[in-house]
């Protein structure tokens, strides 16, 4: 693109965190989600239990962490969202930014609707609306789930307004939030919600510890099988789940050091975010696991003969009936799928930060009219596509493959570009230790360089060759192309048209500090 083809305005100044408490609460903000809560208990019990601990924490130490500082040095070095910070470090890499804020743009699109279902159960929990069959009330009376296949239509227009209502509050305050901007708008969020959360799930985590059975629950989470350790399947799921908890690799964590101020340390606050949100993992699993002992004790029947330990069926399933169970049930029903809708909504705010950021450097456009454009179009793609009977089956679908294909793919490229092609993590080492009371040494290069990109390509290979043998849940090949690949596509299209259009404002007019080198 020649200098001709862009205007020569002046960039705006740039929004900042207020401080370093302000932006470890939102970086904590963002990696406390939804999977924290329900994906991290139980995929540590499929997988050893308490061994599964060893491979979880070498996963936080060789992975998380690494490309975790990796992103904090790209974003505050380059002072931009991921395709200009990314532009900033080789002109062709803006299209690996603009990649990352499609993923982040899909990602949001269906995000809010989990938070519009924990928004709904929320007010549920006061009258347990779900009575005795949950799995039935979930699916059936709540989502209205269509009976897809044969000559079953696999997409509907049939709202389920249940969820519509609720998914259009969620819409409205995120872009207000947006809106309201980085220190005003996510910050303040955060601020009011983190502690929040760590409250209201405190609360239910120690009122779990004292059920009956909660013993046999943290027995059957913790009790090591060392045997598992020696099961490569597992230090993937440990990889895995580290990766994914930390919202690395797809362009948050570069937006939101890029809003640090220039001599902000990065490295003390980054080992406080990591070691946080793998905390509250760990506290995560002890109170779902505690109250999934009570619900085995009530029973009769062993925790291991439980049906639905992690995901959507964990939180919006399993985890109705045993509040049912409980003494007080409905307070402490409210307690759980209150903290989903806050550790979720920081979360989706975090993963439209870095859409609305990127527009605004490209084209442009003000804070307010980013938050708006983009909010109203993302809203009503995902009023379209999951408020409806069929929305739970493109949610899961395109989940997988944004997730496992998407984002991993993202980080292998990044590792492997920024490492072996461009040969440019020295210069991120500089940065770190040029800014950072913590310093790193070449351990984290090493992580970066050969251990990040073997252990990431081994588990998007992995990935890639089950889906294509056996395909993903039943589901007919036409739709696993069209909702699965067929996102990745998009992807890539949205990645080189977006690279294409011209800059409102030059994107290389700029000196990268402190120097490196001889050079900036």
């Amino acid at each position: 693109m020649s200098d001709a083809q862009r205007t020569t305005a002046e960039p705006e100044k740039r929004e900042e965190f207020s401080g370093q408490l302000g932006f470890i609460l939102s970086a904590v903000g963002s990696a406390v989600g939804l999977g924290n809560i329900w994906r991290f208990p139980g995929v540590a019990y499929e997988n050893g239990g308490g061994a599964f601990m060893v491979p979880y924490l070498i996963a936080l130490l060789t992975a998380g962490i690494p490309i975790l500082f990796l992103d904090y040095a790209i974003g505050h070095r380059f002072r931009g969202s991921a395709p200009l910070a990314l532009r900033r470090v080789k002109r062709w890499l803006e299209h690996l930014g603009w990649f990352q804020v499609a993923i982040c743009f899909v990602i949001a699109v269906y995000y809010a609707v989990i938070i519009a279902w924990a928004l709904s159960y929320f007010v549920y929990s006061f009258d347990l609306r779900w009575g005795d069959d949950t799995a039935g009330f979930f699916t059936g009376t709540y989502l209205q789930l269509a009976d897809v296949g044969g000559a079953d239509p696999w997409f509907t227009l049939d709202f389920v307004p249940a969820v519509l209502i609720p998914l259009v509050l969620v819409w409205v305050a995120t872009i207000v939030v947006l809106a309201a901007g980085v220190a005003k708008g996510l910050e303040k969020v955060n601020f009011v919600f983190m502690p929040l959360l760590l409250l209201a799930f405190g609360t239910l985590v120690v009122r779990a510890l004292f059920l009956p059975g909660a013993a046999d629950g943290l027995n059957a989470l913790f009790t090591p099988n060392w045997g598992a350790m020696a099961d490569p399947n597992v230090w993937i799921a440990a990889y895995s789940q580290i990766f994914f908890s930390l919202s690395i690799a797809f362009g948050i964590m570069i937006t939101y050091a890029s809003y640090r101020k220039r001599r902000a340390n990065l490295t003390s606050p980054g080992f406080v975010v990591a070691f946080a949100n793998s905390g509250f993992e760990v506290f995560a699993g002890i109170g779902v696991f505690a109250a999934l002992g009570f619900l085995a004790h009530e029973q009769g029947v062993a925790v291991a003969e439980l049906e639905g330990l992690t995901g959507p069926i964990l939180a919006f399933v399993t985890f109705p009936a045993l509040v049912s169970q409980m003494p007080a049930g409905g307070i402490f029903g409210a307690l759980f799928f209150g903290s989903l809708v806050m550790a979720g909504y920081t979360s989706l705010l975090s993963i439209l930060q870095v859409v609305s950021a990127s527009f605004q450097e490209k084209f442009g456009w003000t804070r307010t009219q980013a938050s708006v454009r983009i909010g109203v179009v993302s809203a009503v793609l995902s009023v379209l596509a999951f408020s409806t009977t069929t929305g739970l089956i493109a949610l899961d679908t395109v989940d997988q493959w944004a997730n496992n294909i998407g984002i991993v793919g993202s980080a292998v490229v990044t590792t492997v570009v920024i490492g072996w092609v461009l040969r440019r993590t020295e210069e991120m080492r500089f940065h770190l230790n040029g800014v950072s009371t913590i310093q790193v040494g070449r351990w984290w290069t090493f992580c970066v360089v050969v251990l990040g990109p073997v252990v990431l390509t081994s588990m998007l290979v992995s990935r890639i060759v089950t889906l294509i043998l056996d395909g993903y849940e039943g589901y007919a090949g036409w739709y696993v192309n069209l909702m699965g690949w067929g996102v990745i596509a998009l992807f890539v299209v949205a990645a080189v048209v977006l690279t294409r259009m011209r800059w409102r404002v030059d994107p290389d007019r700029f000196d990268a500090w402190p120097t490196f080198g001889g050079k900036s």
